[in-house]
C-alpha cells in the first residue's frame, strides 16, 4: 500500500557562480532489471522514455547485464524495453553478463564475463565501448586482480566507465521491496522528496571533493539504476539539479572528461572515482557520502517514508 499527498517538493535554490559549471550526466545498471515495488518493468522502461524526453535530457547511458535476457528471455518484452530506450536517443554499455563480485571471481572468469556482454553489445545499436564494475568492485585490496581487470579493459578498448556520484538508490528500492512485501504504507511523497534531496546531496558532495582534490568541477557521472523510484522521480530529481545550478550533458560528454582514463593508486580499489582520487591525493575529512551507510539510509526510509523511529 502507499498513500500520496499532492505538496510540491522542496528544494534549495543555490547561487552558482559562471565559472563553476556543474555539469552531470545521468546512468541506469542492472538493466534489464526485474519487478520492483511499484509496476511492471516495461511500464518502468516506458516511463523512464517519457520524463527524459519531457525534461530534455538527450542522452543518458543504460549498463547493460544481458544474461538477465538469457535467464528469462525476451518473452518479458526486456528486450524491446532496451531497443526502446536506443530509438530514444540513448546509449548502451557493458555492466558485465550476469553481474559478478570481482572480489569473488578470477580476474580470468571476470574477463570472460565482460568478453560475453560485449559480444551481445557489440551487435546493438547505440553500443559504447564502456565497462563499468558491478558493485563498484574493482578488486578492493587485491592489486594483481585490480592491474589484470584494468589490462583486460585497456585490451579491450573499454573504459572504465564509472561513476563519481553515488546515493544508493538501489538500497532505497530494496526497502521499498521490503516494505511492501511486508504490508506496510509507504508516504510516496516521503519517499520522492528523500529519493531526490539525498542525489541531490550526493552530487554537491562529490562535487565538492573534486574541487578540493582536482582545483576544478569535472564532468560528473551520477549512478542510478533501471528502478521503479527512477520511474516515478526522475522528472523531480532533474528539476531539482537544475534548480541546485548542475546542466545535464550527454553520457559522450562526460566521459570525454580525462577524469575517466585515470587509474588512481589506492589501498582499497572500490566505490566512486571521486572517493579515490580523493584517497589517491590524501585530501583529509570526509570522502564518503553518509547516506551511502546503509544503517543512515535505513533510519531515513523508516522515519521519512514508513513513519517509524529506529
Amino acid at each position: 500500500m502507499f498513500v500520496v499527498r499532492a505538496e510540491p517538493i522542496s528544494t534549495v535554490d543555490a547561487s552558482v557562480p559562471q565559472e563553476h559549471r556543474k555539469l552531470i550526466a545521468l546512468s541506469f545498471d542492472d538493466v534489464p532489471r526485474l519487478r520492483g515495488a511499484f509496476m511492471d518493468p516495461n511500464e518502468r522502461g516506458r516511463r523512464l522514455i517519457a520524463v527524459l524526453k519531457e525534461k530534455q535530457v538527450d542522452q543518458v547511458a543504460f549498463f547493460l547485464n544481458p544474461g538477465q535476457l538469457t535467464e528469462y528471455g525476451d518473452t518479458k518484452g526486456a528486450g524491446q524495453r532496451i531497443r526502446d530506450y536506443v530509438a530514444a536517443g540513448h546509449v548502451l554499455a557493458n555492466h558485465s553478463f550476469t553481474h559478478p563480485r570481482l572480489g569473488g571471481t578470477s580476474a580470468a572468469d571476470y574477463l570472460s564475463n565482460i568478453d560475453a556482454a560485449e559480444q551481445w553489445l557489440s551487435k546493438q545499436p547505440g553500443h559504447r565501448p564502456w565497462f563499468r564494475y558491478p558493485f563498484l568492485d574493482e578488486g578492493g585490496k587485491d592489486m594483481a586482480k585490480r592491474d589484470a581487470i584494468r589490462a583486460g579493459l585497456k585490451a579491450r578498448g573499454l573504459l572504465n566507465a564509472t561513476v563519481t556520484i553515488d546515493g544508493s538508490d538501489w538500497n532505497m528500492e530494496d526497502q521499498a521491496l521490503r516494505a511492501k512485501k511486508a504490508g506496510k504504507t509507504m508516504d510516496m511523497d516521503g519517499l520522492r522528496d528523500l529519493y531526490v534531496e539525498t542525489h541531490v546531496q550526493s552530487a554537491d558532495f562529490s562535487d565538492a571533493l573534486m574541487v578540493r582534490t582536482l582545483g576544478r568541477s569535472p564532468a560528473h557521472m551520477l549512478l542510478l539504476h533501471e528502478t521503479d523510484m527512477a520511474a516515478l522521480f526522475l522528472g523531480d530529481l532533474i528539476d531539482a539539479l537544475r534548480k541546485d545550478g548542475w546542466e545535464i550533458i550527454s553520457a559522450d560528454g562526460a566521459f570525454a572528461d580525462p577524469i575517466y582514463r585515470s587509474t588512481p593508486e589506492t589501498p582499497y580499489a572500490a566505490g566512486t572515482l571521486a572517493e579515490a582520487l580523493a584517497w589517491e591525493k590524501g585530501i583529509k575529512g570526509a570522502r564518503w557520502y553518509e547516506r551511502n551507510n546503509t544503517d543512515i539510509a535505513n533510519r531515513l526510509f523508516a522515519e521519512r517514508v514508513l513513519h517509524e523511529k529506529k
